[in-house]
């Protein structure tokens, strides 16, 4: 994924359209469509509004970072603006629309909670409430809305240097959040008991990003939160499983999500997690000769960080996780993402979790042998799918006895219950 996401050359020549480069549509030009939309409503300096709630920490700069609330010129409920795990239903264009409501007012700051900047105090009550609160900023410009989105973080909307900021209304905190915050607590602990008590993974993101958990209490860039909490609540969740049964058969799920192919395999032995994925030629960071790309773990869990596919591993290993949790059994799982040209906008690693978790809602049969299973997932993807058998660890270490010409050929499916058994 080193690729650039636009051609410059290419992108000259088409103006966005004839679509040279394979997209559905032109990636700027709807970005600009949608910057046009709500021009009006942002070309000023003061804004009133209700904060979904919403708060945004960059890493540029770190330690000192930038900080800030995300405030629409919009009243009420308006906390679907910043609802990822309720976002099933919507386009990348309701997304990019969305996001493009909040304004950022951004000020420098340090990490370390203790020499902040004066509104952090501010920007941490509306980070704790679980209501859209109203709140009102004044910008050193008019905002300006950025065309990249970012395949990590929900996209950012306008921004500009934050003058003032201010909650008008009292923000709706739960005594639960209270306690945590308050509470002598590490990082980890503080996390898994709000997902335990049910709190919505982004609200959790938010109170880290927020420098609200943990001893040494400093920001987090929000592209760090993500992944921190994704990584932190899998740890433990992968540690549960482990006490729990095999599955008993092959199992297969899959679905497709804002032009992402989600195939999952899960295989009756101990467990283990991979992620395979493929950008397919015309996709946003496709090449012409698109490349599989991998990590994975075993039942020992990860020594190291994720190298190739980044956010992604976290957020797609969390959802199979739970699915297992709420069943409570283990099994070795492949998780398949492809993205097509459909994808042709980043909204966030959040349309990864929500993918696979709506792929592991999705059962397309259970089979008796792994040949059967790797055979359906086969008629899904459009990648061949020798090439996903060959990047493979999970699937190659269950054959390590063969030659790479019994992979490549016909055979290469015949893996029975014996020769894959933990």
């Amino acid at each position: 994924m080193n690729a650039s996401v636009f051609n410059s050359r290419l992108c000259a020549i088409c103006k966005g359209r004839k679509l040279l480069c394979g997209r559905p549509t032109c990636p700027i030009l709807e970005r600009f469509r949608v910057a046009r939309t709500v021009k009006r409503k942002l070309n000023k300096r003061y804004l009133f509004g209700s904060s979904p709630p919403s708060i945004f920490v960059g890493e540029y700069g770190y330690p000192e970072v930038r900080l800030g609330p995300l405030v629409p010129p919009i009243e009420g409920k308006t906390d679907y603006l910043d609802s990822p795990m309720k976002w099933g239903d919507k386009t990348i264009k309701d997304i990019l629309y969305y996001r493009s409501l909040l304004v950022m007012g951004e000020t420098k700051t340090d990490i370390h909670v203790r020499k902040s900047a004066r509104v952090l105090g501010e920007v941490q009550e509306l980070a704790m409430s679980v209501k859209p609160v109203d709140s009102e900023i004044l910008l050193k410009r008019k905002p300006v809305l950025k065309v990249l989105p970012s395949e990590f973080a929900p996209p950012i909307g306008p921004k500009a240097e934050l003058l003032d900021f201010e909650l008008t209304e009292n923000p709706k905190i739960p005594r639960r959040t209270d306690y945590v915050v308050s509470d002598e607590l590490r990082a980890e602990g503080a996390i898994m008991r709000l997902y335990n008590w049910g709190f919505d993974e982004y609200y959790i993101i938010r109170l880290l990003s927020a420098g609200l958990l943990g001893l040494d209490k400093r920001l987090v860039p929000t592209r760090w939160s993500i992944t921190a909490v994704q990584d932190t609540i899998g740890k433990n969740l992968r540690r549960e499983i482990l006490h729990h049964p095999h599955i008993n058969d092959y199992e297969v799920y899959f679905y497709r999500f804002m032009g992402n192919r989600y195939a999952v395999l899960l295989m009756p032995t101990s467990y283990a997690f991979e992620l395979l994925e493929v950008w397919l030629k015309g996709s946003l960071f496709g090449a012409s000769e698109p490349s599989v790309i991998h990590d994975y773990e075993d039942f020992h869990g990860r020594k190291g960080y994720v190298k190739e596919t980044a956010g992604a591993y976290h957020a797609a290993r969390l959802s199979v996780l739970e699915s297992l949790r709420s069943r409570r059994r283990q099994a070795r799982a492949v998780v398949f993402r492809e993205v097509t040209p459909e994808y042709y906008a980043p909204v966030g690693v959040w349309q990864i979790r929500l993918g696979v978790k709506k792929a592991m809602g999705n059962l397309i049969g259970r089979f008796e042998t792994l040949n059967e299973a790797l055979d359906v997932i086969k008629r899904r993807l459009e990648h061949p799918f020798e090439r996903y058998i060959a990047r493979s660890y999970v699937l190659g270490s269950l054959m390590r006895q063969k030659t790479l010409d019994g992979w490549l050929g016909r055979d290469i499916y015949h893996l029975n219950r014996e020769s894959s058994g933990g």
